[in-house]
């Protein structure tokens, strides 16, 4: 092989400089050709692999900027959402509520870290919050840890143990057919001081701070715990004033709140009633009718209703029904812990029909009462 190499040879003469160019003829043999390409050729693939090398570098980075902008990315949310977890503990129901209730940055990612934590195997019940500004990562530990937040379980104008089972089912994990087994078994009353018939009074009506997955166990006995709470030594004084227990004041309250529909009347009734018991006469309260019936829709009572034989017709007992016909409030116990003082021992409603009553010390001023609300409820086709 032969090439040529051009040498340029500069001179000086008169000032002028001028260049001559001299060809060099040079030869190489054959393993001096060899040898050359083997340069090229490495240097090619090292070329080649310095790409290769650089190409995967910036595809790990941007990868893991990805990885890194998704994982931490916050969870954008307007209100905190809440997801449950029931006893099924079921992984892919979780997704589903999340799906519906959060925009996941990458459900993928989700997942992938989610089994890289091992959630899937520590699947806890409860409820859950899930916040604005939280990152995957918070969410699974939150959700691994079993960190939930609690609730607020509310119940008021309960009638019978069924509506008291479905007003908590509606609030907690547990279902409404066991709750009801429970509240209406006879041992479970027993255990906690109280009767079948007595068993609704230790249910204060509030608002209380639960776990939605508490237990029924642990519920009831919180309940125990209120009841105990509420009746501390200034209400079981005045009780005793007024002649009750606190079992009893809860079921003459819940008369009370039967018969009266106004808040402002309760200590007027209260007070009423509490002075038939103490002149030995006997309630006779139209709600104990209804409850003795099983009709609470009754509009009006007529004179074979009374004559039901049941422990709760206060118009046939003496004194008190043995138990709370409904769960009453807070408000008509305190009420009936502190009745008006009057001379009332008659009531009817008034003929406006607007839910309020007309009080009588004397049956002759009763009997104009009744007369005047019996013709209202005949003038209104109610029979």
């Amino acid at each position: 092989m032969q090439i040529y190499k051009i040498v340029f040879n500069f001179s000086k003469k008169n000032g002028i400089l001028s260049a001559n160019m001299l060809f060099l003829r040079l030869s190489f043999n054959k393993a001096s050709k060899n040898e050359l390409m083997k340069q090229l050729k490495k240097r090619k693939r090292k070329k080649t692999i310095i790409w290769t090398a650089s190409i995967l570098t910036l595809l790990m980075v941007a990868t893991l900027a990805f990885l890194y902008s998704m994982l931490f990315k916050p969870i954008e949310l307007t209100e905190t959402a809440y997801i449950y977890i029931d006893d099924d503990r079921d992984y892919e129901e979780i997704i589903e509520q999340l799906q519906e209730k959060v925009t996941l940055p990458n459900e993928d990612i989700f997942r992938l870290l989610a089994d890289r934590m091992n959630y899937p195997n520590m699947v806890k019940t409860g409820r859950y919050a899930i916040e604005d500004g939280m990152t995957m990562p918070d969410l699974i530990r939150r959700l691994r840890s079993g960190s939930q937040v609690p609730i607020n379980l509310t119940f008021n104008n309960i009638r019978t143990m069924e509506n008291l089972a479905g007003r908590l089912s509606s609030q907690l994990m547990a279902d409404s057919v066991s709750i009801l087994n429970v509240l209406n078994d006879t041992s479970v009353a027993t255990t906690y001081g109280f009767n079948e018939q007595t068993f609704g009074a230790m249910f204060i009506p509030n608002t209380y701070e639960v776990y939605w997955d508490t237990s029924i166990e642990n519920l009831i006995n919180r309940m125990k715990k209120e009841y105990d709470s509420f009746w501390n030594a200034e209400r079981r004084a005045k009780a005793e004033k007024v002649g009750l227990t606190p079992i009893e004041v809860t079921t003459l309250a819940s008369i009370v709140e039967e018969e009266a529909t106004y808040a402002d009347e309760y200590a007027i009734v209260a007070g009423l009633y509490i002075n038939r018991l103490n002149r030995g006469m006997r309630l006779e309260a139209d709600p104990t009718v209804k409850f003795a019936l099983g009709d609470p829709s009754l509009r009006r009572i007529l004179f074979k209703h009374l004559e039901v034989e049941s422990p709760y017709n206060t118009y046939k007992i003496d004194r008190l029904p043995p138990g709370p016909i409904r769960i009453p409030s807070t408000t008509s116990i305190e009420a009936t812990l502190s009745p008006t003082q009057h001379n009332y021992i008659f009531m009817c409603a008034k003929d406006d029909l607007s839910g309020r009553h007309n009080f009588a010390v004397t049956h002759a001023e009763h009997a104009r009462n009744a007369r005047a609300y019996q013709r209202a409820l005949n003038e209104r086709g109610i029979y």
